[in-house]
C-alpha cells in the first residue's frame, strides 16, 4: 500500500513534504528489511535533513555569487612550489572565520588568486557559512549607486554583516573619490567582526598605490586589513599561457600562407 495520498496533507502542513520523495522507497526497504518503525523513521529523518542540508548549501551557493565552480581540490598545488600548503590547508578548514581574521591573496595574473579565494569562499559555503564574492570595482560601484539612490546606509549594513566577503582584484583601477571613501567604510565596519578576503596583482608594499588620491585614508583602511591577516604569496606560471604548438605545426603553417600569398 502507497502511504503518500494519506499522509501528503499532513506532511505539507507541517513542512515536511520532501519526506514524500523517499516515502515510497523507504517504505519498501521497511518491508523487504523488516525494519523497526524507530529504524524506518529514522531513515527519512535522515533523508529530510540531506533534502534541508542541500537547498541550504545551495541558497548559499546561489547568494555567493562567483564566477565560477572553484574548489580547493580543483586547485593545482603543483604549478606553485612555494607556496605554503600548510597554511592553504588550514584556512580551508575555517579556522580564520572564527578568527574574524582577514586573508590577503597576491601574485601576478593567472597564478590563481581569485581560485583560490573562491575555493575558501566554497569551503566555507559547504561549513554553513554564508559568502559574497566580488570584485573590488563592482562592490565600490554597488556602494555608490546605493548612495544615489538613498539606500547606501542599508547597502553598508548588509555588506558589513556578511560572515565572509571576498574582494578580487583589489588595486587593479585606482580608486578615486567617492569609492575610496565607499571601501573605507565598509573595512571599517567588517574590522574585527567579520572575516574578508582580499585578492590582488600588487605586492603588499604596493597596496598604498591603490589610493590614487588620499593616501591617508588608505593608510587608514589598509592598517585594518592587514592586522592578522594571514598572507598568501602567490609566485609560479600564468595558467593562461597561450598552448605551444606541437613540433613542425608551425613549419607546416609557415608552408600554407606561403602557398597563399604565391598564388
Amino acid at each position: 500500500m502507497n502511504p503518500a495520498p494519506e499522509l501528503a496533507p499532513q506532511l505539507k502542513s507541517l513542512r515536511l513534504s520532501g519526506i514524500l520523495d523517499s516515502l515510497s522507497a523507504r517504505n519498501r526497504q521497511a518491508i523487504e528489511s523488516k525494519l523497526a518503525y524507530t529504524e524506518f523513521l529514522a531513515l527519512l529523518i535522515s533523508d529530510e535533513v540531506a533534502r534541508r542540508d542541500q537547498k541550504k548549501f545551495s541558497s548559499r551557493l546561489r547568494r555567493a555569487q562567483f564566477r565560477t565552480t572553484k574548489t580547493i581540490e580543483q586547485f593545482d598545488f603543483e604549478r606553485l612550489p612555494h607556496l605554503n600548503r600548510a597554511l592553504v590547508h588550514d584556512l580551508a578548514t575555517g579556522r580564520y572565520l572564527q578568527e574574524k581574521a582577514p586573508v590577503l591573496i597576491v601574485g601576478p595574473c593567472g597564478t590563481g588568486k581569485s581560485h583560490l579565494a573562491q575555493a575558501l569562499g566554497h569551503c566555507a559555503v559547504r561549513q554553513g557559512v554564508d559568502v559574497v564574492f566580488a570584485t573590488c570595482a563592482s562592490l565600490t560601484q554597488n556602494l555608490n549607486a546605493a548612495r544615489a539612490s538613498g539606500a547606501y546606509e542599508r547597502k553598508l549594513a548588509a555588506l558589513a554583516k556578511v560572515p565572509l566577503l571576498i574582494i578580487d582584484d583589489f588595486g587593479l583601477k585606482p580608486l578615486r573619490a567617492p569609492f575610496d571613501e565607499d571601501l573605507h567604510d565598509l573595512i571599517s565596519e567588517r574590522y574585527e567582526r567579520t572575516t574578508t578576503v582580499v585578492t590582488s596583482n600588487l605586492d603588499f608594499s604596493e597596496w598604498d598605490q591603490a589610493f590614487a588620491v588620499n593616501r591617508l585614508l588608505g593608510s587608514a583602511t589598509l592598517d585594518r586589513l592587514r592586522h592578522n591577516a594571514y598572507c598568501i604569496e602567490l609566485d609560479g606560471p600564468s595558467y593562461r599561457a597561450p598552448k605551444l604548438l606541437p613540433k613542425g605545426s608551425q613549419k607546416t603553417v609557415s608552408q600554407k600562407e606561403a602557398k597563399s600569398t604565391t598564388v
